[in-house]
């Protein structure tokens, strides 16, 4: 079995990555007087997802990177 070597080979990041696709694309369609609140703020949740779990596997410690997946599954809630 290979080892993975780089957070862009977890499945779990690419799907992070198409989820913000989907966001900004979902966001395009609000209001622009949302622009600055609730547009911004669901873009930079759905950011902050696959930017934890990048962080927290470069970390290289299975508990540091355990407590940035939590960090990046409050990021889902907030979305």
């Amino acid at each position: 079995m290979s080892t993975i070597k780089s957070f862009e080979e977890l499945e779990v990041w690419q799907r992070a990555r198409k989820f913000v696709l989907k966001i900004y694309n979902l966001t395009k369609s609000f209001s622009k007087d949302e622009l600055y609140g609730l547009t911004y703020q669901i873009r930079r949740a759905a950011v902050s997802i696959g930017s934890n779990i990048s962080e927290g596997f470069d970390r290289r410690s299975d508990k540091e990177f355990s407590n940035f997946l939590a960090i990046a599954r409050g990021s889902i809630a907030e979305v």
